[in-house]
């Protein structure tokens, strides 16, 4: 080839990558821009990397008491911590050496959010984009059973109605307006925003979200959660086998007040016929197989202490997408994994 030739295409790749990196500096700048507008932060790094205790100055733990009380987590440090912070991976071993096809069903991620800080939402969603694969990504759905910020009645007896009325706080309106602006700007054509007319509760929520969705799965979230790495793959391969499993998490919890990650040991999940979740050691053939990748299986009702044969579920019609994750607390998602299979 001739040398001026070669020269020429040399330049012209030099030209090409340094527009390259401008452009995805000027992108990076620009998503960076969209959360500092919000008073929040981009990066894996600052306060509570790698789940560590994050902490704030005497003068910033004045300010942090009204939003704590409110919400029954530190909302304040958490608009100090970044949206992409880092977080452990405790995952075992054999868990991180498993391999999955490639060939797995899309998920629907679904948040179910009423009066929650802006922050831990948008950590929920940035946590899920940063750790699920895009190929096995279909949406992130965000149901908003109307948040409205104000107290409950029996709070409010002794004001006036017109004070009531007159209440719209800065955390409500962040909530509406800014919230879709951000998401759609920053995850264009990927993130939905669902807004109940009324409050319908959490289970009519979910509902909402589940009509939203188009994936083949749908996993539901509330929406204060960080997600490992790794950790979609083995929810989507255990529905592939079997479409009718529902697959929880290994639940990790991160702490209220400094966002520390806390590691769980694993554990089954049981339900009291009140349907209040609890924590269930694993069955004996679990812990003899010696193997903490393998799932728990559990088809258990937990009853005064006992474990109970449930009922068979009635049918529902038409058959829904399969369900991947239901969860109720303050938590972090990693695996292995659970299934509670339908009876």
């Amino acid at each position: 080839m001739d040398r001026g030739l070669v020269d020429f295409l040399s330049m012209v790749k030099v030209m090409l990558l340094e527009l390259h990196i401008n452009v995805e500096g000027e992108i990076k700048d620009q998503e960076a821009g969209l959360s500092k507008s919000l008073g929040l932060i981009e990066g894996y790094g600052g306060r509570g990397k790698g789940g560590l205790p994050a902490t704030l100055s005497p003068a910033e733990e004045e300010k942090a008491k009204g939003p704590h009380e409110k919400y029954g987590y530190n909302s304040y440090l958490s608009e100090k911590i970044s949206l992409d912070r880092s977080i452990p991976d405790y995952r075992p071993t054999k868990c991180k050496e498993l391999k999955y096809s490639k060939e797995l069903p899309q998920i629907s991620i679904i948040f179910i959010f009423v009066n929650e800080a802006l922050s831990v939402i948008l950590r929920s969603v940035h946590s899920a984009v940063n750790h699920t694969p895009t190929h096995l990504l279909k949406e992130i759905i965000l149901v908003d059973d109307n948040s409205d910020e104000e107290k409950k009645e029996e709070e409010e007896e002794d004001e006036r109605e017109e004070e009531k009325e007159k209440k719209v706080s800065l955390a409500q309106e962040e909530l509406k307006a800014p919230l879709e602006e951000y998401v759609h700007k920053r995850y264009p054509g990927l993130v939905k925003v669902v807004r109940n007319q009324k409050r319908e509760g959490l289970i009519r929520a979910r509902i909402e979200g589940w009509k939203a969705a188009t994936g083949q799965v749908t996993g539901f979230f509330d929406a204060h959660v960080e997600f490992t790495a790794g950790w979609a793959e083995p929810v989507l391969s255990r529905i592939q086998e079997n479409r009718k499993r529902v697959i929880l998490p290994s639940i990790d919890n991160i702490k209220q007040d400094t966002f520390e990650v806390q590691r769980y040991e694993n554990s089954a999940h049981g339900y009291s016929w009140e349907l209040w979740c609890m924590y269930i050691s694993p069955p004996k053939d679990w812990w003899d197989a010696g193997d903490p990748s393998l799932p728990i299986s559990c088809r258990l009702i937990w009853s005064q202490g006992r474990p109970s044969a449930a009922p068979p579920l009635p049918s529902m019609g038409t058959e829904p997408p399969a369900m991947a994750a239901v969860h109720h607390h303050f938590t972090l998602m990693r695996w292995p994994q659970m299934d509670v299979r339908h009876l």
